[in-house]
């Protein structure tokens, strides 16, 4: 059986779902590829980060850099040399921004994984539905050919939303933990950068208020 023969006898749920995958694939190619486009800071960087505020060449060090890393401490040096105090306070601004940045379309790829069994539910009711609607018109006297189509409705639907839903979730999942640990990656730059001219630490980045999909991912 063909994919548009399948289709056709999913209705109009299997529709919905298809242009759910077409959305989430589109999404994750997206992601994906931004992800590997974000560059990490050079070792030679790295190792001094600590002392980087101190040197006064520090702004020629890091204007040529790229990634969200780079953009935080060309923030922090930046508001430094305009002799801004609190520091932290735009470590915190511009880490927010970056992760606000990475994690652009991953609330939806949640919403489409977390919604499409629930699609698929729903074709199976409207399936079993028109199933029953036959037996009833039929006094009975059911057709198992007349019957199949609306069994073939139910299963078809659950089937594709099980096998949209899956991928979804675990490439959401993938991509998260990604965002995660160069959400973690700032912080440590913007700690190890401020860490000789501030008393405290500085504050997490990793916003609390920003939906996370932890109770679809859970176990994966």
């Amino acid at each position: 059986m063909s994919i548009i023969e399948l289709l056709h006898k999913g209705g109009p749920v299997v529709w919905v779902l298809a242009a759910y995958s077409s959305i989430g694939l589109a999404i994750v190619i997206e992601r994906y590829f931004l992800l590997l486009r974000q560059r990490r800071l050079p070792e030679t960087v790295n190792r001094q980060l600590n002392h980087l505020l101190d040197q006064p060449d520090a702004w020629q060090q890091i204007s040529p850099l790229k990634g969200p890393e780079a953009q935080v401490i060309r923030a922090i040096v930046e508001a430094d040399r305009q002799g801004v105090k609190d520091l932290q306070n735009v470590a915190f601004r511009v880490c927010a921004q970056e992760r606000q940045r990475l994690d652009f379309g991953l609330p939806t790829l949640g919403i489409l994984g977390s919604t499409a069994p629930l699609l698929g539910l729903l074709g199976t009711i409207t399936g079993m539905i028109k199933a029953f609607m036959v037996i009833e018109e039929a006094g009975g006297k059911v057709d198992a050919q007349a019957l199949a189509g609306g069994i073939w409705e139910a299963m078809v639907t659950t089937g594709v939303g099980l096998a949209v839903a899956i991928p979804l979730v675990i490439l959401l999942h993938f991509l998260e933990g990604s965002v995660d640990r160069r959400g973690q990656s700032m912080q440590r730059c913007a700690a190890l950068l401020l860490e000789r001219r501030s008393n405290g630490a500085v504050r997490e980045t990793v916003g609390e208020e920003h939906p996370q999909w932890e109770t679809v991912t859970d176990g994966l």
